[in-house]
């Protein structure tokens, strides 16, 4: 009996030891991963271990193909080459399923920086036991989201694809947000902007990029898809990135069309919006709420896309400030229903 008591301790803390080191690798892989260069020394410091310790584990990581190399002298340590792919990562069962379900409901959405559905989706399969696999692949079939065609569920659209400078503004985004972009509305007809980046978003399966345009002024909703060439501009900004947003809260309290919703106002608004509109909401439970929008009155297409848009808003709108060029609109549309 002492004889299996003792037998089940040594287990126990052999256990616990393999836990331990598997747990200190893999977070000495994270640490290493986000470094250009690193020495045994700091991974004594940061880890609280034994030099042997220390070069035993880096031995154990650049043996599972992490890219390393060793520089040896006094100023020596270890170089991280480029590597496009991570680390491995563990997921349960219903992480798993979350990751998968949500790569499911982006079908169709023009993803950034997917280049390959498919490949991704095989990965995500591949990583899964077999009864994970045979769950995963019903979801798949089960599941039903909004850019999902219900007649063909697995078919890709051909729109599945971003557009191609999409990624570099994203890029150039998370750098620096004052950029020079190449728009080209026309064929032929490119125009150099100077911009400050406000944000890029997807609506109504087009992704357009907000910016307040530094030579006339405005701020414009351009499509990705008509723009080029972008990069971090050399010129000085005339405003900063605070004054900006205040000159878009003032144009935005001036606006010439105030509407308020009610609940149902505010689902419509949630499917489908124009781009750049923020809607406040000021009851319980989203009860209520009220947006402002500048409409150019010239802008004939314009004034009839808003005027189709808040019949769809429903019976519920209210509105506190209307530009007389979109009333009149509304009443004829109003006025040309027809019954049969």
């Amino acid at each position: 009996m002492y004889q299996k008591v003792i037998h089940l301790i040594l287990l126990h803390f052999c256990y616990n030891k393999i836990m331990k080191k598997t747990e200190r690798v893999n977070l000495i892989m994270r640490y290493i991963n986000n470094r250009a260069h690193f020495t045994i020394a700091e991974i004594q410091r940061e880890f609280k271990i034994s030099r042997a310790t220390a070069i035993r584990d880096v031995n154990e990581i650049q043996a599972m193909g992490f890219p390393l190399t060793t520089e040896l002298g006094r100023g020596g340590g270890y170089n991280v080459l480029q590597n496009q792919y991570l680390p491995a990562a563990r997921f349960t069962t219903e992480e798993l399923k979350a990751i998968f379900i949500s790569f499911m409901a982006s079908k169709n959405s023009q993803l950034p920086y997917l280049q390959n559905r498919r490949s991704i989706t095989e990965k995500l399969i591949g990583i899964a036991s077999q009864t994970q696999q045979d769950e995963l692949i019903e979801l798949n079939n089960i599941l039903l989201f909004e850019n999902t065609n219900p007649a063909n569920p697995h078919l890709l659209e051909l729109d599945d694809a971003a557009p191609a400078e999409l990624n570099q503004l994203i890029s150039l985004a998370v750098r620096d947000k004052h950029l020079r972009v190449t728009y080209e509305l026309s064929l032929g007809w490119p125009q150099l902007l100077d911009v400050y980046l406000l944000h890029i978003f997807n609506s109504n399966a087009q992704w357009l990029v907000e910016v307040y345009d530094l030579d006339t002024d405005e701020f414009r909703y351009l499509p990705v898809e008509m723009l080029r060439d972008s990069a971090i501009s050399e010129r000085e900004m005339k405003w900063s990135e605070q004054e900006i947003l205040n000159k878009k809260r003032l144009r935005a309290r001036e606006a010439n069309l105030a509407v308020k919703l009610d609940a149902t106002g505010i689902q419509r608004f949630k499917r489908m919006h124009p781009p750049g509109i923020i809607l406040s909401l000021t009851g319980m439970f989203q009860s209520s709420g009220n947006f402002n929008v500048q409409l150019d009155v010239t802008d004939d297409e314009a004034l009839a896309y808003y005027a189709d848009w808040l019949l769809f808003l429903g019976k519920g709108v209210e509105f506190m400030r209307i530009p007389k060029e979109l009333r009149v609109i509304l009443e004829e549309r109003l006025g040309n229903l027809k019954f049969h």
